[in-house]
């Protein structure tokens, strides 16, 4: 028999439901994953358009090109925030914090004013509250208004005490609003004190914007049919920290991806984008839908791998845009006994890049999950990681690409 075709009767045993797959939980791919999540993990933090992003890529197609595959970098412009300073005084002490990275900014002097809660009528609103993903409405709607010089998040009690969680600039490109500062939890109980009083702070938060690049990384994997319509594989590989949990599953389960539907000898063109700019509202997804025109919509399927499903502690949830790819995924996941915490409805607006794919009407399946340290600095290798969990959903989910890879219609 033919490489090519044992290949293909390979790939093909996943219809059955007896997916290649599934043989075992390969220590070989358990190594892999172990390896890309701890590698990723260690190179630092992975803001868009900074040293390490771009060395990130770098390491990204190297890993590519070692599997036999070729890697192409597409990039785009912006203008990164650079934090000069960014901290909030009062008579209780200095806390260093983070930005927002699409609000207006301090000079380097400040600003002072009294404290209070967000919506009282003090010059700096403060808040506890969780800042992961999208703005909260809370504060969104105190932004919109300008309803204080000044505004002070503080990471929510779910998370450690040491280390500050930021809300996803999704406004990056049009900055809105006062000022925004978040601050780690530690220093709550004596601000907690010095808010109630209506004491005087100073907030600075001062920052400059710079022109800058940042790198997609693609792949393209060819069919035997190039006239079909191609499948689209995106992750995200940018996001506020080391993000090991957040965005190292899926840079892992994207390479174990490539891996198997190159051996697989597909019929469709299968696209794989792995994109920077996610913390600052997809702007790596939107320059990559800017440089395909049409795809959204003309692609036969996008597989979106999404934040956090590798986290210790992850409920998975899962988005599609029909029933019918629900069905093609449940019958992937059965083999592996895997189902999801929840499911975003059908007729809902997905969470993270499949939204994109929905507002343009597109074919997607979305894999995504909470995460306990999610935006926070300790998201990191090896502690907030569940190895076995992620490799059981990198099969199956491996499986189900490679089924549609071979789909001719």
């Amino acid at each position: 028999m033919k490489r090519r075709e044992f290949n293909r009767l390979f790939a093909l045993s996943s219809l059955t439901g007896l997916s290649p797959y599934a043989f075992s939980q390969s220590d070989d791919q358990q190594q892999r994953i172990s390896d890309i999540i701890r590698e990723y993990s260690e190179q630092g933090i992975h803001r868009t358009a900074t040293e390490v992003d771009s060395f990130s890529a770098q390491w990204l197609a190297n890993r590519i090109v070692q599997m036999g595959a070729r890697a192409s970098f597409r990039p785009f412009a912006l203008d990164r925030v650079n934090v000069v300073s960014a901290q909030l005084q009062w008579e209780g002490g200095v806390i260093e914090g983070v930005p927002a990275f699409d609000c207006n900014y301090t000079d380097s002097n400040g600003l002072q004013g009294s404290m209070g809660a967000l919506n009282s009528d003090a010059d700096i609103g403060v808040i506890m509250s969780e800042a992961r993903g999208a703005v909260p409405a809370t504060i969104l709607a105190a932004r919109e208004n300008e309803a204080h010089k000044a505004i002070v998040v503080v990471t929510d009690e779910s998370l450690p005490e040491q280390g500050t969680t930021v809300i996803n600039a999704d406004n990056f490109n049009e900055p809105f609003g006062p000022p925004l500062l978040h601050i780690p939890r530690d220093a709550w109980p004596a601000l907690q004190s010095a808010v109630v009083a209506g004491a005087s702070a100073k907030l600075v938060a001062h920052c400059e914007r710079s022109p800058s690049t940042a790198l997609n990384v693609e792949v393209r994997v060819a069919g035997s049919d190039s006239s079909l319509s191609p499948m689209v594989i995106m992750t995200p590989r940018s996001g506020w920290w080391r993000c090991a949990s957040e965005r190292g599953g899926g840079i892992a389960v994207w390479l174990e991806m490539i891996r198997a539907i190159s051996a697989a000898d597909p019929v469709r063109d299968v696209i794989f984008t792995a994109n920077s700019g996610h913390e600052l509202g997809h702007l790596g997804l939107d320059q990559f839908m800017h440089d395909n025109p049409g795809l959204v919509a003309g692609a036969h399927m996008w597989i979106h791998l999404g934040a956090n499903f590798a986290a210790d502690g992850a409920a998975i949830f899962l988005q599609y845009s029909s029933e019918e790819n629900r069905a093609l995924t449940y019958k992937h996941l059965d083999p592996y006994g895997l189902r999801p915490a929840t499911e975003t409805p059908i007729e809902d607006r997905p969470r993270g890049e499949a939204r994109n794919i929905y507002d343009g009407s597109g074919q997607y399946i979305s894999l995504l999950s909470t995460n306990p340290l999610f935006h926070h600095p300790d998201d990191v290798w090896p502690g907030a990681v569940d190895l076995p969990n992620t490799a059981a959903w990198t099969q199956a989910f491996t499986s189900l690409v490679v089924e549609i890879a071979l789909q001719a219609d």
